[in-house]
């Protein structure tokens, strides 16, 4: 989170259990509310392979009661899609239903369980035969540069008159420090880019965080060969692929136009929940344990 630490003043915690590290809370401190990390995609408590349901009981009960004897009466936490679980770990989900927290946002990100995959549609599939006459390429390089400068940042200045969340130079750091999870594919003819994918991944899933293509070659379909690509050859075993969410407002809209697109690979929507918790309720969860 270094490059951006600037932006947020950070608060993240770790719990312990005895000397024993079991729980972490990647946070920022605004006033007298901690946020999950608001320079990360996805946060909430990131558990030890190990913990039993006791120790989450603890560990979120000892947080809670940290956070109000310290005069921060407000947590807003973003929970961790259950897609990028790599065990079972639903402790959280019951624990805010104990604490009475209160739901005040949801997203829908649009996911591909490879394990169990749909067709992708005609429309797809004739777009896909298309971009193979026509010769397109997909190369994955090392540098973001061209598929930032020359197609992602003019698109969105253009339809959304807004930057990425990354400049080339953040993305770039981050790539180099991260080179087997930060990966960039774009699509060519004639050696010129048409089209490019930014992927972050992890364990679980393969995440498409930038797409983008130029407009005046969008009938050559780069971005149907880029992820007919990802999917049938570099990301074959990832259990998930992600498109990401569709949503605008605060999670209050669904751009229907891209959710169709996005699941027209065959993709469906899982849930991305944000919750804020009174600190001072931490009572609520005395009655919890029999």
């Amino acid at each position: 989170m270094e490059y951006h630490q600037d932006r947020f003043q950070d608060y993240s915690l770790m719990i312990y259990n005895n000397e024993e590290l079991i729980a972490l809370l990647p946070s920022n401190l605004k006033g007298n509310t901690l946020y999950s990390h608001a320079g990360l995609s996805y946060g909430g408590l990131i558990f030890h392979s190990k913990i039993t349901f006791e120790q989450a009981y603890n560990a979120f009960a000892t947080l809670l009661k940290y956070l109000s004897e310290n005069g921060i009466s407000s947590l807003e936490l973003k929970c961790i899609p259950k897609i990028y679980h790599q065990l079972p770990s639903d402790e959280i989900d019951y624990l805010l239903f104990k604490i009475q927290a209160q739901l005040r946002r949801r997203d829908l990100s649009v996911v591909i369980d490879t394990t169990n995959r749909l067709e992708m549609t005609s429309n797809r599939k004739r777009n896909l035969k298309k971009a193979r006459s026509k010769d397109v390429l997909v190369k994955e390089v090392s540098n973001c540069s061209d598929f930032f400068d020359q197609i992602l940042i003019p698109n969105l200045k253009e339809r959304h008159a807004t930057l990425p969340t990354h400049t080339v130079a953040e993305i770039q750091d981050l790539k180099s420090k991260f080179p087997e999870s930060i990966r960039q594919f774009n699509a060519y003819t004639d050696d010129t880019i048409i089209a490019g994918v930014t992927i972050f991944e992890s364990e679980t899933v393969a995440h498409a965080q930038y797409i983008s293509t130029i407009d005046s070659k969008k009938e050559l379909a780069g971005l149907d060969v880029i992820f007919d690509t990802l999917l049938n050859d570099v990301y074959s075993d990832k259990q998930y692929f992600s498109f990401g969410i569709s949503n605008e407002n605060q999670g209050q809209q669904i751009n229907l136009g891209l959710m169709k697109w996005k699941e027209s690979f065959g993709a469906r929507a899982i849930a991305h929940d944000f919750y804020t918790i009174d600190t001072s309720k931490y009572h609520l969860l005395d009655n919890t344990m029999l």
